[in-house]
Parts: structure tokens; C-alpha cells; sequence
């Protein structure tokens, strides 16, 4: 079963392996998380390279349907928060995660599907 860890469990894990207090290490990730956050707030965009990118992207206010009871409701306009994954972030997740697989390279297999 895979575990959820947990900002507590961050500040562990760095604490650890920098020798730093968990006080202090706990200071500084939590400055690190609400860094992020105020960024997003004023509009800014945040590149972490080879973790990724922190943004926001404005959402149009619409009409939506209340699927419990069918009613229409309306929607104010809203900014979300967005994280896009770097390559190299995933190339690590699948390398840890996924067995070395070997890629089937016939090209006129490729070519009768498309």
C-alpha cells in the first residue's frame, strides 16, 4: 500500500539529511510552501528546474448544472492553482516506479494504426 506523506513527514525526511533542526527545517519549508502560495496569489509564475512550473489560470464565469438536483447555477469567475510536471520529474517517477520495459519499434505496426 502506498503512503501519503505528509509536510510533518517532509520536514523529517530534510531535517535527516541535512543535520538542520526540525524546528528550523519546518521554518523553512513552511517559508518555501507559503512563498509559492503568495506568488500564485499576485499573478506570478514560479519554475522549480527539473520539478516544475506553479501558475494560475483564470477561469470565465459560466453556467453549470447542480448534479444532485439538476438546477442551473451560476459561477463567479475564479483563478486556479496549476502545477506542470517537468520531464525530468517524470522520467524519475517511471524509472522508480515502472520495470525497465523494451518498446516495440515496428514501424508498419505503428503506421497501420494511424
Amino acid at each position: 500500500m502506498i503512503k501519503n506523506i505528509t509536510k510533518a513527514d517532509i520536514v523529517d525526511i530534510v531535517a535527516k539529511a541535512t543535520g538542520i533542526t526540525k524546528i528550523d527545517t519546518k521554518a523553512v519549508v513552511e517559508g518555501v510552501l507559503t512563498s509559492i502560495v503568495e506568488a500564485i496569489s499576485k499573478g506570478h509564475k514560479i519554475e522549480i528546474r527539473g520539478f516544475g512550473v506553479f501558475h494560475s489560470k483564470k477561469r470565465k464565469a459560466r453556467l453549470a448544472r447542480n448534479p444532485k438536483n439538476g438546477e442551473i447555477v451560476s459561477l463567479n469567475e475564479k483563478y486556479i492553482p496549476l502545477f506542470k510536471v517537468s520531464n525530468d520529474f517524470t522520467k524519475k517517477v517511471n524509472a522508480v516506479r515502472l520495470p525497465e520495459q523494451t518498446v516495440n519499434t515496428d514501424v508498419n505496426k505503428l503506421n497501420k494504426n494511424f
